[in-house]
Formats: structure tokens, C-alpha cells, sequence
């Protein structure tokens, strides 16, 4: 197959790659200042809470008040390193359709791309054959195989009868004129039926 040839992959696929996020890149911490850091809020809540329990006229030892800060900071250590990573950065949308490569709906860039193929077929007999047929030919096998377990090579008789003389002349006939944009949307419902 050629680069231009469609198949159901290139049909539900995104006409480009998403670029990966690099990571951040973080500066190393030395360990010290980590440690005094995480010193320096105990005793900040420690002092805080005591003045608040002293004013309200309220006595409790201070080692308790001391160990249920740790306590508290070590929770939330813990907690920290199972987060949920941060959710990804939002891509700005871009304000016209046609440029969907940056981040957008596929399945709209996969219909606007059929619709451009479609139109060339229009004008090009020998595209038409190359890049619209094979695909409505596979489409067509998929849909009996997949409602009725034949294909049109394993039971042409009863593939006949089930897509009717028009899609089956067409499909049999790649050498033919492209079909009238009202015979295109005929055989889509006759798929679509099946």
C-alpha cells in the first residue's frame, strides 16, 4: 500500500503524533535545608498552638503538642510522595479547525480528511480507485464479516444478495468512473443496513 492508500487505522487515526511533555527539571535540595525547613514549621504550628491554648487558658504538655506536629508533618510527607500526578497542561485550541495537528477532536480531523479525499476522487478516476475503493471494499468485508460471518471472497452468492447489484458492481468494477456523490451516500446506507 501506498502512503496515500486509506485503511480503518488510517481512517480512526490522528493526523498527527502528540508531542510528549519534557519533564520539569528540578534543582537538588540539599538535605539540611530540608531538614531545617521542615524544624522550623514544627516549632512555627508549636508556638502558634501554645500561645492560642495559653490564652484560651488551656494547659497541655508541649512534648505533646511537639509529637503531634511531627506526627502531622510526616503524614503529609507520606502522602505526598503517593500524589496523583499533576493533571497535563492545557493545549491552547486553536481558533481555526483545519489546523487540528496541535490538539483536537480526531475523529473531526479523520472526517475532513475523508471529505478531502472524496472530492479529489470526484475529479480523478484513478484515485478514486486507488485511495476511496479499497477502503469502502474493506468497510464492506468488516460489515459482513462482522454482522452476518461471511466476507465477499468466502460466499460472493450470499454477499450479492446482501449488497444489492449496484455496491457489489462497484466494488467488483475498480476500473469504473467514481460514483455520483448520491450513489456514495446509496452505499453508505446499504452498510450502514447490513
Amino acid at each position: 500500500m501506498s502512503e496515500r492508500d486509506g485503511g480503518l487505522d488510517d481512517l480512526f487515526s490522528s493526523a498527527a503524533e502528540p508531542v510528549p511533555d519534557l519533564p520539569e527539571v528540578r534543582r537538588p535540595r540539599s538535605r539540611t535545608a530540608w531538614i531545617v525547613r521542615n524544624v522550623l514549621l514544627v516549632v512555627a504550628a508549636t508556638v502558634v498552638t501554645v500561645a492560642a491554648l495559653r490564652s484560651a487558658g488551656i494547659s497541655v504538655s508541649l512534648l505533646l503538642i511537639v509529637a503531634a506536629f511531627v506526627a502531622l508533618r510526616l503524614l503529609m510527607l507520606a502522602v505526598s510522595q503517593v500524589a496523583a500526578p499533576a493533571p497535563p497542561r492545557a493545549t491552547s485550541r486553536p481558533a481555526d479547525s483545519e489546523h487540528l495537528s496541535q490538539g483536537g477532536d480526531a475523529l473531526r480531523a479523520a472526517v475532513r480528511r475523508w471529505e478531502l479525499r472524496l472530492d479529489w476522487a470526484q475529479s480523478d478516476a484513478d484515485q478514486y480507485s486507488r485511495n476511496v475503493l479499497p477502503v469502502i471494499a474493506e468497510l464492506t468485508d468488516e460489515r459482513l464479516r462482522l454482522r452476518h460471518g461471511i466476507t465477499r471472497a468466502s460466499d460472493p452468492r450470499r454477499a450479492r444478495e446482501l449488497l444489492g447489484e449496484a455496491l457489489w458492481q462497484t466494488l467488483a468494477e475498480p476500473g469504473r468512473r467514481p460514483p455520483k456523490g448520491r450513489d456514495l451516500a446509496a452505499y453508505v446506507e446499504t452498510l450502514e443496513r447490513l
